[in-house]
C-alpha cells in the first residue's frame, strides 16, 4: 500500500500545479495575463495549499486511515472537474462586463472564480501531510520518508507545470483540460478506495466518474464567449483566439478581447489603423525614396498578416519576414485572413530570438508585439533596440505601435528615452481617434523635412497609390513633439509592468471604453 501512496502523492502534486496553470488560462481568456492576474492566482493558490497542509496534518492525526485520504482526494477530483462548468456563466458575465466596463461585475466575477478554487486546492493540499502520517511507522525514518514524499510530490508538480500548457490546452482546450486533470486524480482516488476498503465501499463513489463522463460528453457546449459575429475560436499554448465577422470584415481578437490584432476583407487593402502607419516608415529618410527600393521588411508580431498585406500592396519588390510566436495564430491567419502572400516568409519563433539570429538586414522592422498591459520586457530595452538597429540597413527604420491613454504618455516617453540611446533620430506620431501612437526610429540622422520632401516627390508621381499619400498625411498630422523625460529600460531593469498596470488601472477607473492595442 505504501508504494501506491507514493503514486498518490505524485499525482496530487501534478494536479495541484496543473490546476494552477489551467486556472490561469481560464482567467486569461477574460481578464488577460498581466502580472497582477498571475500574482493573484499564484498567491491565492499558495494560501489554499497552506490551508490544506494545516488541515491535512490535523485530519491525519484524527483519522490516520488510507481510506480517509482517498475519500478526500475523490471529492477534490470532482471539485476540479466542476470548476469550468460552474465558472463558465460567471466568466461570460465578466466578458460582457469588460466590454461595457462594469467594474463591480468584472472584479466580482474574478473573485468568485478564485473562490471556486478554494475547495479543490485545499483538499489536494491535504495529501502530502496525510501521506507522511500514514507512511511513517518508525520515527527513526521520519526525515527520510518525509523527504521522499515531498520529493515525489514536487516531481509531480514539475510535470504538472508543462502538461496543461504544452499538451492538454492546445489539444483539447481549457475546459476539457480540467476534466482530464480531474479524471487522473479521480482514478487514483477510486483505486485507493478499492485497495483500502474493497468493491462494496467503492460503489458509493462510482457516481463521481459518471458525472465527469457526462461533462466530457455534454459539457461546455458552444463558444466560450457570447461574442456577436463569432466565426471561430480556439486555444493555443499562448492565447485564446477569436475570429469575428463584423459587417464582412474578419477581426482577430485575443484573450480578453480588448483590441483588434488583425483585420481582413477581400478587396480591401487599407484599414485606417495602426497597420497603415508602418508604410510611412521609410520616408523619414532623405528623398527621393522609390517604392521599388523597399525590398526587405521584418514584422515582429505578425498576427494574421494585416501589415504584410498592406506592405505588399504598396511596395512591389518587398519580401517580408513575419515573426509570430503562436503557430495557431498563423494557422488562423492563413484560414480566415488570406495570409498566403508568396512574398511573406512566416517565422514561428520568439521575436527577439528570431531577430537576433537573423543574418538579414531590413529597410523596415515593425514591432507590433505590444499589447498593454502585456508588453514583453525583453522587447523594450536598450539591448533589444540595439539588436534591431544592427539588423537595419543604413537607411532602415524601426516602427513601433505603442498604446497610451488619455493624458498618460509615460509608456511612450520611456520608449522614446530608451530608443534615443540607440537611434540618432526618433519621431512620435499620434493616431487620431485612437489610443495608439507610432514611434519611428531611423538608423541614420534624419529630419521632418525629409518626410515632406518624400511626400512632395511621391505626390508628383502619378503612379503613387493615393492611399499611401493619405497614410503619410495622417502620419505627418499626428507628429507630436517630445517634451517629457521617461525611464530608460535595460535588460537588467525594465519596470514596464509598473507603467502599464497603472495606465490600465487609470483607464478602467476613467470609464472610457476603447481599444488599447
Amino acid at each position: 500500500m505504501r508504494k501506491f501512496l507514493y503514486v498518490t502523492v505524485f499525482f496530487s502534486g501534478l494536479v495541484s500545479l496543473a490546476v494552477e496553470f489551467a486556472a490561469s488560462r481560464l482567467l486569461e481568456n477574460y481578464f488577460g495575463s498581466s502580472n497582477i492576474v498571475w500574482a493573484c492566482i499564484i498567491g491565492l493558490i499558495l494560501i489554499y495549499l497552506t490551508a490544506g497542509y494545516f488541515i491535512g496534518g490535523n485530519w491525519a492525526d484524527r483519522s490516520p486511515k488510507y481510506s480517509t485520504l482517498f475519500k478526500i482526494l475523490a471529492w477534490a477530483s470532482l471539485a476540479v472537474g466542476l470548476i469550468p462548468m460552474i465558472s463558465r456563466p460567471i466568466l461570460r458575465l465578466a466578458a460582457n462586463a469588460f466590454d461595457s466596463l462594469q467594474l463591480g461585475v468584472l472584479f466580482g466575477s474574478f473573485s468568485v472564480v478564485m473562490i471556486l478554487l478554494i475547495i479543490p486546492i485545499t483538499l489536494i493540499g491535504t495529501a502530502s501531510p496525510f501521506a507522511i502520517r500514514l507512511a511513517i511507522e518508525d520515527t527513526a525514518l521520519a526525515g527520510k520518508i518525509s523527504g521522499r514524499i515531498y520529493a515525489i510530490s514536487t516531481l509531480g508538480s514539475f510535470i504538472g507545470t508543462f502538461l496543461p500548457v504544452l499538451v492538454l490546452i492546445p489539444m483539447v482546450g481549457t475546459y476539457r483540460t480540467f476534466l482530464i486533470i480531474s479524471s487522473l486524480l479521480m482514478v487514483i482516488a477510486l483505486v485507493g478506495i478499492f485497495m483500502a476498503q474493497g468493491w462494496k465501499y467503492l460503489l458509493r463513489y462510482l457516481w463521481m466518474p459518471i458525472i465527469i463522463l457526462l461533462l466530457f460528453i455534454f459539457g461546455a457546449p458552444g463558444a466560450s464567449k457570447t461574442t456577436e459575429g463569432l466565426v471561430y475560436e480556439t486555444e493555443s499554448a499562448y492565447n485564446y483566439i477569436q475570429v469575428i465577422d463584423q459587417d464582412g470584415y474578419m477581426l482577430l481578437r485575443l484573450n480578453e478581447g480588448q483590441g483588434i490584432h488583425s483585420v481582413y476583407k477581400e478587396g480591401v487593402n487599407f484599414y485606417n489603423g495602426t497597420w497603415d502607419q508602418v508604410l510611412s516608415a521609410p520616408f523619414f529618410n532623405p528623398a527621393p525614396i522609390s517604392l521599388s527600393n523597399i525590398t526587405d521588411v521584418a514584422i515582429v508580431g505578425l498576427a494574421a498578416g494585416t501589415t504584410a498585406k498592406e506592405l505588399s500592396a504598396v511596395f512591389p519588390e518587398v519580401k517580408i519576414d513575419g515573426i509570430e510566436i503562436d503557430p495557431k495564430i498563423v494557422a488562423v491567419g492563413q484560414e480566415y485572413f488570406a495570409m498566403t502572400e508568396p512574398n511573406l516568409h512566416v517565422i514561428i519563433q520568439d521575436g527577439r530570438w528570431a531577430l537576433a539570429h537573423s543574418e538579414k538586414k531590413y529597410d523596415i522592422i515593425s514591432i507590433d508585439a505590444y499589447r498593454p498591459p502585456y508588453i514583453p520586457a525583453s522587447l523594450v530595452t536598450q539591448e533589444f533596440f540595439q539588436i534591431v538597429k544592427d539588423h537595419l540597413k543604413p537607411g532602415g527604420v524601426m516602427v513601433i505601435n505603442v498604446g497610451r491613454s488619455n493624458g498618460d504618455r509615460r509608456l511612450i516617453n520611456s520608449l522614446y528615452a530608451t530608443a534615443s540611446t540607440v537611434f540618432p533620430t526618433i519621431y512620435i506620431s499620434d493616431l487620431s481617434a485612437s489610443f495608439n501612437s507610432m514611434l519611428f526610429a531611423t538608423a541614420q540622422p534624419t529630419s521632418v523635412q525629409n518626410f515632406r520632401d518624400n511626400y512632395a516627390s511621391l505626390y508628383a508621381d502619378s503612379t503613387t497609390p493615393q492611399s499611401l499619400l493619405q497614410i503619410m498625411s495622417q502620419t505627418y498630422d499626428g507628429l507630436h513633439p517630445q517634451t517629457e523625460n521617461g525611464t530608460i529600460f535595460t535588460d537588467d531593469h525594465a519596470p514596464i509592468e509598473q507603467i502599464t498596470n497603472s495606465m490600465v488601472l487609470n483607464y478602467l477607473v476613467s470609464g472610457k471604453v476603447d481599444s488599447l492595442k
